[in-house]
């Protein structure tokens, strides 16, 4: 029988059975980060599961998950690449939500490789509910349109470092279909057709609008970023960082950069080994969620979704298996007033220091101003 609807606490239990106990229909939003089944040390949890276990467990909570969410509802999953595929699946044709966005995020200071490329991302899927009826405040999320490079950090390996498995290429020319969507607009303002549009079964002339994220100008020309400067630092075409990219990563894109809360960052809960970016998570929380609405998190960890949905004026409820973790992240919230400003930079690419102006090491371990090459 449910329980009395529950808000702005943490529940110390095994989420699956906690999810079957809270009402239906109740939470507005649920973010859920939950373990990858990758081996991971958490203290009361077995992170190393046969894979049919572990995809039958997260059936389980993600059933729970979606039975308590309101019908115009919106949940969101991150997971990694070991079973972001199978999850996927399994929620939209098995479970019946709908995936509205499939977001990468990338971070640096990734998991560092020696015979694969350096990880440097996490998939976030966003399911709703009800694709006609969810919950999505554009106008809140917007934002105006490296040890070694930069941080002079003594720790740096002087060979450099695997790649990471997220690449940024430097752009040469407009895809043709990109060039064909330009040329027509611009016929179909001066009301005519252009002669070499492909009319073929796989573009019709019908097709030819450029996506919402592609602006096309009064002129019918795309509005294409101008060229990266001769001192944007790159390997071959590949560019080193994101922040030197001044249009690499907006807010309206479906890959975003957000740096991950290394161990050496002062927001950092020692508790726990795995926590995200509070801008992040204010991301999802203002987009998917109204003042005064329930945010649920059934893996609270360092408790990051509940501290930044009480910061936003949000109510907010987690779930802990860890007596540990459920402690810690009562504590973390007990000091957090709604209001509260965010932890971390809510534009990353503008408050992390360019290439240009971070500082590096020379053979002698004297620190110097970086010196960017193309």
């Amino acid at each position: 029988m449910a329980t009395k609807q529950k808000k702005n606490e943490i529940i110390h239990g095994d989420c699956v059975k906690t999810l079957a106990t809270l009402p239906a229909g109740s939470v507005d939003l649920a973010f859920a980060d939950p373990p990858f089944n990758i081996g991971y040390d958490y203290d009361e949890y077995n992170d190393d599961l046969s894979c049919n276990d572990y995809l039958n467990w997260s059936r389980d909570w993600i059933k729970g998950v979606i039975r308590v969410l309101k019908p115009n509802g919106t949940f969101w999953l991150a997971i990694g690449d070991e079973y972001a595929a199978e999850l996927k699946v399994m929620v939209t044709r098995e479970l019946g939500l709908t995936c509205r966005s499939w977001v990468i995020w990338y971070y640096t200071f990734g998991v560092h490789c020696t015979h694969k490329f350096t990880r440097s991302h996490a998939h976030m899927f966003h399911f709703v509910k009800d694709p006609k009826d969810f919950t999505f405040n554009t106008d809140d999320i917007r934002v105006p349109s490296a040890r070694q490079l930069v941080y002079g950090d003594k720790r740096a390996n002087p060979k450099g470092r695997v790649p990471d498995d997220t690449w940024i290429i430097e752009p040469t020319e407009l895809p043709k279909w990109e060039a064909m969507a330009s040329e027509g607009a611009a016929s179909r303002r001066s009301g005519h057709r252009p002669d070499n549009l492909d009319t073929s079964s796989s573009v019709q002339p019908s097709e030819t609008s450029p996506p919402e994220s592609l602006d096309v100008s009064t002129s019918g020309r795309l509005d294409v970023s101008p060229p990266l400067p001769d001192a944007t630092p790159k390997h071959d075409t590949f560019l080193l960082r994101p922040q030197d990219v001044a249009n690499g990563f907006s807010a309206d894109s479906d890959t975003w950069y957000f740096p991950r809360v290394c161990g050496t960052f002062k927001q950092r809960k020692g508790f726990h080994g795995c926590q995200m970016p509070e801008q992040l998570l204010a991301r999802i929380i203002k987009a998917c969620t109204n003042k005064g609405d329930l945010v649920l998190d059934p893996f609270t960890g360092s408790g990051t979704t509940l501290a930044v949905a009480k910061k936003l004026n949000r109510n907010y409820l987690g779930t802990e298996l860890s007596k540990e973790y459920a402690t810690e992240s009562k504590k973390r919230l007990e000091n957090i007033k709604p209001g509260d400003p965010l932890d971390g930079a809510a534009d990353p690419l503008k408050s992390a220091p360019k290439t240009k102006n971070g500082t590096t090491r020379t053979k002698e371990g004297k620190r110097v101003k970086a010196k960017a090459s193309a």
